[in-house]
């Protein structure tokens, strides 16, 4: 539906077809939602009595350690991201520069749950730095289970996000503003005041905002590394109260204060005109010369050095983690082995479906767009323009508890998991993929959609002919990304997984709570290869022959 596309000025009764799919799009992801909300609000009229009585003092407990995690990883990660994003705008000649930003950018696409491995191979009570802890502290080293596990894995993932984000807030500082600096002898202390401070200080709120909302929606890290009643967040107790109690009254006003703490924060970075989903694509080098005092290099060295080792030791942890176990017998066992054919068909068919919904709002918003003579855009352009931002409301584990709760009326909702995985890690993909796609395809438009209305290029020849070279590598980029994502998802998994239809992160999770250990390192391993190397082969493959 995404590639039919007509010319816009044909005549005034035609129909672009460009519209209709973005109009089927949007349809079927308030389809989606609206599953979820009818099964979350069935559940309150019939149970009405039980939804409120769940608002007691463990519901509070949780709401407060949802915000007061949330808020000191978003401190931890933003205020050393600072730093560290400073010390690599100072020095762009500084050597392995490009290659630090490509490794921040591992994170984004590593499954949560590798990464929340490889924190334990480093801290956990049988980690590889247990010793030296035990010895500073004098006792048996606990572990990284709790809230500092938790605070660690969240900082793993959004220092380098954050500091990418700065880097690229630092790099609009205009060139003339550095030359003038220099002209004036500015040391790192007013450089810092008056030139890099006022970027800094204009991007901090919504990077800021994002972290925190990342924090807020964080699921599977809290699953792995909570540790138990005293560090369990609202999407944690939502999988608790449906999967383990059987709760659906408890799940449904959890559901409510998760939505409209969401809600909240997401209306907060519309507010600071944030970007909701971060930015896959970051030039590596800077043309511009800064002028740097040897003292000043070698702290911003040091800065960099910690923030390179910090990143990278949990990746390396989960290599040399994965590498101890039996590889050879996790290769050959059945489960293994259907786990990974059927985690990679779910990713391949997500991917697809992000894809395919992603190109038609981004078509049919610049078909809208263009229709559009004068005066404001119209609700139907609003709404291809922000229909994918919609989900950022609504996380993935709410709308599977939504769907769960309504689908055990009909039978066995277990049956339904594969459907519920492809679908709602599309819709939560969509993001990423739109951002990858539109400006593209905006570009492509701009220069050809005159002349293709002239000679009447249309549908899939338009498509194969002007939007397919322009198209090719964002769409290869998504397509990566959202099968990254899916792979790596434990969400929707969590509430429907079974012995019948098993995921590589669900299989990994059984065989961390059955305490075999190094079958899930091995399964990290496993897992984080794969999302690497369809990372890899998107690029290899939205490469043009002239690239």
């Amino acid at each position: 539906m995404a590639v039919s596309d007509e010319p816009v000025m044909r005549t005034g009764q035609t129909i672009d077809r460009r519209v209709t799919a973005g109009v089927v799009a949007l349809a079927a992801i308030a389809i989606l939602l609206g599953g979820a909300v009818a099964g979350l609000l069935t559940e309150a009229a019939s149970n009405w009595a039980g939804a409120v009585a769940a608002f007691d003092g463990y519901m509070a407990r949780v709401v407060r350690f949802t915000l007061w995690q949330a808020a000191l990883s978003t401190i931890l990660s933003v205020l050393p991201a600072i730093a560290v994003a400073r010390a690599l705008s100072r020095h762009p000649a500084f050597p392995g520069r490009g290659l630090i930003l490509r490794l921040f950018a591992v994170p984004l696409a590593l499954p949560a749950i590798v990464a929340a491995l490889g924190v334990l191979a480093l801290y956990g009570r049988a980690g590889y730095f247990a010793g030296i802890f035990s010895s500073l502290s004098g006792q048996a080293w606990p572990g990284a289970y709790g809230l500092s596990g938790i605070l660690v894995a969240h900082v793993f993932f959004n220092l380098p996000l954050a500091t990418r984000l700065f880097v690229e807030a630092l790099d609009t500082v205009p060139a003339d503003q550095w030359r003038l600096a220099s002209q004036l002898g500015m040391r790192a202390g007013p450089s810092f005041r008056f030139v890099e401070w006022p970027v800094i200080r204009a991007a901090l709120p919504g990077v800021a905002g994002l972290v925190f909302m990342l924090c807020i929606t964080s699921f599977t890290i809290v699953l792995t590394l909570g540790g138990g009643p005293r560090a369990t967040t609202l999407e944690v107790a939502i999988y608790q109260a449906l999967r383990f109690d059987f709760d659906p009254a408890r799940a449904v006003a959890l559901t409510a204060l998760q939505i409209l703490l969401t809600a909240i924060v997401v209306a907060v970075l519309a507010r600071l005109g944030a970007n909701a989903v971060g930015d896959a694509n970051l030039s590596v080098a800077s043309p511009r010369v800064r002028d740097a005092t040897p003292t000043e290099t070698l702290l911003n060295s040091l800065v960099i050095a910690l923030a390179l080792l910090f990143v990278a030791g949990p990746m390396l942890a989960t290599v040399l983690a994965g590498l101890q176990a039996d590889l050879g017998r996790l290769a050959g066992e059945s489960a293994v082995l259907k786990a990974t054919a059927t985690s990679l068909v779910l990713a391949i068919l997500s991917a697809l479906l992000a894809a395919l919904l992603s190109l038609s709002l981004v078509m049919a918003r610049r078909a809208l767009q263009l229709q559009r003579r004068a005066g404001q855009r119209t609700l139907l352009e609003r709404l291809t323009d922000t229909g994918a931002g919609f989900v950022l409301v609504v996380p993935s584990i709410v709308i599977g508890a939504g769907w769960f709760i309504l689908l055990r009326y009909t039978g066995n909702v277990f049956l339904l998991a594969p459907v519920m995985v492809v679908t709602v890690n599309a819709v939560m993909a969509m993001p990423f993929a739109v951002r990858a796609i539109r400006p593209a395809y905006d570009a492509a438009s701009e220069r050809h959609e005159k002349l293709c209305a002239l000679l009447g290029i249309a549908g899939r020849d338009r498509f194969r002919l002007i939007d397919w070279p322009a198209l090719r590598r964002p769409l290869f980029t998504a397509l990566a990304f959202a099968m990254a994502l899916s792979l790596g998802d434990l969400g929707v998994i969590a509430l429907f997984g079974s012995d019948a239809v098993q995921t590589l992160p669900y299989l990994l999770l059984a065989r961390m709570g059955s305490y075999r250990t190094a079958d899930a390192a091995g399964l990290a391993l496993l897992l984080g290869l794969l999302c690497l190397a369809l990372m890899t082969l998107a690029d290899r493959l939205g490469r043009n022959r002239y690239d």
